[in-house]
């Protein structure tokens, strides 16, 4: 692989990786809050599972963004980093909202508005990198999980 290749790859990744490890660690207090106070659901993960299904979902977020990155298409590079950056803050935001803010109504209404950003997000990058846009229906996949989970915490803990 070229090293500016190499270099896209690895900026993308580490900025999305820094930006989930950011947001884990301002929320960490308020995430073991719920975990020790909060009803959680069936079908609730163990803990120890969020930080391995995010960490794969920023790998495949970052490999997505850096695939971006290297297309021949300026105006849809542009367009897909607008989108992605957009998308990533609402994302960062979320966790703020829901562990620190315990506004678990609140934060799926935000939830929602995160599931179609990303749905968007899918749209533009397949049509820029058809992988890149696949790579991330996993995290819609997520999403949608979520907003399982936290719309019965909202309704668990009112």
């Amino acid at each position: 692989m070229e090293k500016d290749k190499v270099g896209k790859y690895a900026f993308w990744i580490v900025f999305t990786e820094a930006a989930g490890a950011l947001s884990a660690f301002l929320t960490k207090d308020g995430m073991k809050a719920y975990q020790e106070q909060a009803v959680k659901p069936a079908l609730s993960p163990p803990g120890a599972a969020f930080p391995i299904a995010w960490g794969v979902l920023y790998l495949l977020m970052g490999v997505g963004m850096a695939r971006i990155s290297l297309t021949g298409d300026p105006e849809g590079r542009k367009i897909c980093r607008e989108i992605y950056l957009i998308q990533l803050g609402v994302n960062f935001l979320w966790s703020v909202i829901f562990f620190n803010m315990r506004l678990y109504g609140f934060a799926l209404v935000w939830l929602a508005g995160l599931w179609l950003l990303v749905l968007v997000m899918i749209l533009a990058f397949r049509r820029v990198d058809r992988t890149a846009g696949n790579l991330q229906i996993p995290y819609l996949l997520w999403l949608t999980f979520a907003a399982y989970l936290n719309g019965a915490v909202w309704l668990l803990n009112r």
